[in-house]
């Protein structure tokens, strides 16, 4: 398929107004599924089960089978709801989406249509350049995940796929889906505001522990509506849907290429078409998928298996009393407290590393060695392993580490060392030093020992750190830390090579 043309961001900006819409929706890590009592994949507890082994005949569609809702997923979806700053409404109901579901065995999906059970919020935005947006949000859902199709054939799709298989093990996860209402304004802004608001979803629900929200492992996805409006022009155009964007870069890259995609068609004339599109990572592009059904076309009508739901007042008031602090107010504490400049911060939130640094500190470790190690080492072993830094370590492991380096147990470079084994699990960083022999040589009887088997292989370099080339000392200091397998401290040595020179002189 041709690629399709695209106009300059900076053009497009100049003679459109880009307004976007963002669905994220967040898979509940409960201990079962949404309408059945089997096991939900989305808890880390069941996580990488073999396909079709976490099932009940709900989630199967057989018949007979009635759905019984997770008392636990409304609790997490009214707590999701409060942290967004809706109401709750005193009646939810649960209603039956018709569309053709391969990966639903009943062939409709249990949602909320018109009686959702949160509604008109706000959530703050920060950007990196320090521009800070309302978003509003319309609703926030409850309803059950598809199972997974596994299109077998040389594209990985379905169109020329061989065959699909069908997992049913997410069919039925609980999930809450978050809707907000349109966002003007934002102009060049929209695309990295499309991805930071993702980021403070994802901080938002790890703060209230009811997602894993690995948008890797499609615990939080967003799709991404885009339209672009000439300047001047009140009426929004035809908008865009791109499904399932599962990375908060590629959320992103998404919106900024449908703006120069809609804008290259629009300027030529051409008009819009309202559809479903699929995002692809390895180009940077977006293809079409189908025509986007209006809300009148899915056939909703209240589940007739499932009553209202209405929470206790006093339940609500509970949840609300628990709330964790709003990420944009917590951010600005944490800044404040470690002192870090607004580069420093931003290198750390950037990475999705906040809640690791600061767990970090609270185990003991300085902010600065918290955010070295993790923007740092972690961050370069992750790049390479194509993983996640904050899945990499435990923070209490990382701070054990900076306390190692602090007492001069270990020197940096075998603090690496020390990291590598706590990667591969060989246990805490202490017991990797023992087991491996790491520590530091700290006996200044061994290190003169080092410093003279050097000096005698290099006679001259006394006469020049005498003479005041005391650079000289270098090419003594790397034979030592070589002779001492590099468990030396480089410090240590060079101010013994000093004393000697004064010494003798």
């Amino acid at each position: 398929m041709a690629r399709a043309a695209l106009m300059d961001f900076d053009e497009a900006l100049e003679r459109f107004d880009p307004v976007i819409g963002l669905e994220v929706h967040v898979e509940l890590n409960t201990r079962t599924k949404m309408f059945s009592s089997a096991p939900n994949p989305a808890n880390d507890e069941f996580h990488g089960a073999e396909p079709n082994t976490l099932v009940a005949p709900v989630d199967m569609g057989l018949p007979g089978s009635l759905p019984a809702v997770n008392g636990t997923a409304v609790r997490y979806s009214i707590s999701l709801g409060l942290a967004l700053g809706c109401g709750i409404a005193p009646s939810s109901r649960f209603a039956r989406k018709n569309y053709f579901y391969p990966d639903l065995g009943k062939n409709y999906q249990i949602s909320q249509y018109d009686e959702p059970i949160a509604f008109e919020g706000t959530v703050e935005v920060e950007l990196e350049n320090g521009r800070t947006f309302e978003v509003a949000i319309e609703r926030a859902h409850m309803e059950e995940d598809a199972g997974k199709l596994t299109h077998v054939g040389s594209t990985g799709r379905i169109h020329g796929a061989e065959y699909s298989l069908v997992d049913y093990n997410r069919a039925g996860v609980p999930l809450v889906e978050i809707v907000t209402k349109p966002i003007v304004g934002a102009g060049a802004d929209a695309p990295a505001l499309a991805r930071a608001y993702v980021a403070t979803i994802r901080d938002i629900v790890l703060s209230l522990g009811i997602s894993e929200a690995r948008m890797e492992r499609g615990n939080l996805r967003c799709d991404a509506n885009v339209s672009l409006r000439p300047k001047g022009q009140e009426k929004f155009g035809t908008r865009t849907e791109t499904k399932n964007v599962n990375s908060m870069r590629s959320v992103e890259r998404a919106v900024r290429h449908e703006i120069q995609r809609q804008a290259a068609i629009l300027a030529d004339g051409g008009t819009i078409t309202q559809e479903t599109r699929h995002w692809h990572e390895d180009t940077g592009t977006t293809s079409p998928g189908r025509p986007k059904s209006d809300a009148d076309d899915y056939r909703y009508f209240p589940e007739p298996d499932l009553l209202p739901v209405e929470p206790d007042p006093a339940v609500i008031e509970e949840l609300r009393a628990a709330l964790p602090e709003p990420p944009a107010a917590r951010r600005r504490r944490l800044k404040a407290e470690w002192g870090f400049t607004d580069l420093e911060f931003q290198d750390v939130a950037n990475g999705g590393l906040l809640n690791e640094v600061a767990a970090t500190v609270e185990a003991g470790a300085t902010p600065a060695a918290a955010r070295k190690w993790w923007t740092g080492e972690l961050t370069r072993i992750a790049n390479a392993q194509g993983a996640d830094a904050a899945g990499l370590a435990e923070p209490a492991h990382v701070a054990e580490l900076a306390a190692l380096v602090d007492e001069g147990t270990l020197t940096d470079r075998l603090a690496r060392q020390v990291l590598e084994g706590v990667i591969a699990g060989e246990g805490s960083p202490r017991e990797i030093v023992d087991a491996r022999g790491l520590a530091v040589v700290s006996d200044d009887g061994a290190l003169i020992a080092a410093i003279d088997e050097a000096l005698a292989a290099q006679p001259d370099v006394l006469a020049k750190i005498r003479d005041g080339k005391v650079q000289a000392a270098g090419a003594v200091i790397g034979a030592v830390m070589k002779a001492m397998q590099g468990k030396a401290d480089a410090a240590r040595v060079r101010e013994l090579v000093l004393e000697r020179a004064a010494a003798d002189s």
